[in-house]
């Protein structure tokens, strides 16, 4: 045990929490947003369809593939240095995107904020864990944190219709600026610097091969959920594979490696890591059904199916909120695991909607959904944090945010395929409808309602009625499969982590609670200063 208390945070780390975590939120909306303004600035810019691809996916590469490479880089040459760095760099890539004269313009600002959202989601995580050395603050911290990235997801469409509606297409990539002014103007003055005494010199050969393990099987993951497990999307992931291998080897050769495997030993630290990927390769690919089935079955715009959304935000806030509370009271492994039969029962109403039952089922199963997960999130975020060593915060952020990528996109390969095929089975066009539209109808609902736009009242009525019919059949399994999947998570994590005490209990004969600093991090407890 430490022979003193964790040194508990004031007023000072509290504002420089709403300083890191207001960021995190309007970069979150700014992620979701796009895909609003995309028909707008497809048709100002003249996008062809290669263009747009680039344009939405763009983003997403760079971040997972340079997410590795910038959480150690933060360990190496200071958590706050990178993150103002990145910071700036968000900002004035941001103005670039809203200004674009082109698409290839576009699509290179697009590329430099991929790069600086790679460098501010560990930075930020790993400043939490250095501000907040109480375990119990460091959980309620982290579960702020998390709130405000839940709910910039799901009010994206919301802020961004209504943006849109009165402001250009421009306008959505404007909306994180004003954050980062802030964080520039007083992050030097609010956040500690942090620093590994005993860093290694930056090895690139292992950053190439990050980048060539993540990019290709990011790509691979994503083009599957858009068009199936076609060849060159498998050929992308097993070539990531492979140079994941050879990333492995490499890292467990290297006296200073660019990503330190030792953390795995740690079996509450793998086996929380393994649970927040899982939760997010089930929630995003339910998400992004459940938002297609508010505007596609439904028929709600995107602003309106973002009010829906809304009771699961205030349920989710909660949840987030609440976990690191109670986690003071009682063991992780029941809180999560209570929470995740929760968001198991949510699925399971998911699966009793059908096209009239109107949006109330829905939203009612989502907000279950997201109660459930909110003590998966915090708790599994602050094991994660908590276990690694403070000088090996970064690589933990970068960890964690790299298997969120992986299980996202994952998520929506499977499960999509799994839908899409569903929808295939099910889906027979009625025989008056021509046949232009009944083909273009076959490939998704989203199709369907495109081609119904050109029938007649009639013909567009029977079109779209088995279309919705057969893609809330594949919601069902899809939500089926998800509750059956998130119950072996829920035994599991039980399972594995009921040796860990609540939060800041450390009883006699144990090793110090994960959250309890393995050591003084310098002699102030905030680290080695920047020159």
């Amino acid at each position: 045990m430490n022979d003193m208390a964790p040194t508990r945070a004031g007023r000072r780390e509290w504002i420089a929490l709403a300083v890191l975590a207001l960021p995190t939120l309007l970069v979150s909306i700014d992620v979701y947003v796009l895909l609003l303004a995309l028909p707008d600035l497809t048709a100002d810019l003249g996008a062809s369809s290669i263009e747009q691809l680039w344009i939405t996916d763009m983003y997403g590469f760079l971040l997972a593939g340079f997410v590795i490479t910038m959480g150690t880089l933060g360990d190496r040459i200071g958590r706050r240095k990178l993150l103002l760095i990145g910071a700036a760099v968000f900002g004035v890539a941001s103005v670039a995107a809203a200004y674009s004269t082109s698409p290839a313009m576009l699509i290179v600002a697009r590329a430099v904020l991929g790069v600086a959202g790679a460098i501010l989601a560990p930075s930020t995580i790993s400043l939490i864990r250095t501000l907040f050395r109480d375990p119990k603050q460091m959980g309620l911290a982290i579960g702020l944190w998390g709130m405000c990235f839940s709910v910039g997801a799901v009010i994206g469409p919301v802020v961004g219709g209504a943006m849109l509606s009165g402001f250009w297409w421009g306008s959505v990539f404007l909306l994180g600026v004003p954050a980062m002014v802030l964080l520039l103007a007083v992050g030097p003055v609010l956040l500690p610097e942090y620093r590994d005494p005993n860093h290694g010199p930056l090895d690139l050969t292992s950053v190439a091969l990050s980048l060539a393990a993540v990019v290709p099987a990011i790509y691979g993951l994503k083009e599957s959920a858009k068009n199936g497990w076609q060849a060159l999307p498998v050929a992308g992931i097993a070539i990531g594979f492979a140079f994941a291998v050879l990333f492995v080897r490499r890292q467990q050769r290297l006296e200073h490696p660019l990503l330190d495997l030792r953390l795995f030993a740690d079996r509450s630290f793998s086996t929380a890591l393994g649970a927040m990927m899982s939760g997010t390769l089930l929630m995003g690919a339910i998400m992004l059904f459940i938002t297609q089935d508010l505007q596609l079955v439904e028929g709600l715009s995107p602003f309106e199916a973002g009010l829906w959304m809304m009771p699961a935000v205030a349920v989710n806030a909660l949840s987030l909120t609440v976990s690191p509370i109670l986690a003071r009271r009682f063991r992780p492994a029941y809180l999560i695991g209570a929470g995740l039969v929760i968001s198991v029962s949510g699925l399971i109403v998911l699966t009793q909607t059908d096209t009239t039952s109107g949006p109330t089922t829905l939203a009612t199963g989502f907000a279950l959904i997201f109660l459930g997960s909110g003590p998966l999130v915090t708790l599994s975020v602050h094991l994660i944090m908590a276990c690694a060593p403070p000088e090996k915060a970064g690589s933990a952020a970068a960890l964690n945010e790299t298997s969120g990528q992986f299980g996202f996109s994952f998520g929506l390969a499977a499960l999509g395929s799994i839908g899409a095929a569903v929808y295939d089975s099910r889906f027979t066009p009625p025989s008056d409808v021509p046949a232009h539209a009944a083909d273009a109808a076959r490939e998704s609902l989203a199709d369907a309602v495109v081609a119904a736009r050109d029938l007649s009242e009639d013909q567009a009525g029977a079109l779209l009625a088995p279309a919705r019919e057969a893609f809330v059949s594949g919601l069902h399994l899809v939500g089926a499969i998800s509750a059956a999947v998130l119950a072996v998570v829920a035994v599991l994590i039980v399972r594995l982590l009921r040796g860990i005490p609540p939060t800041g209990a450390s009883p006699a004969g144990e090793s110090p609670t994960p959250g309890t600093p393995r050591g003084a991090d310098s002699e102030d407890g905030r680290g080695v200063p920047a020159n």
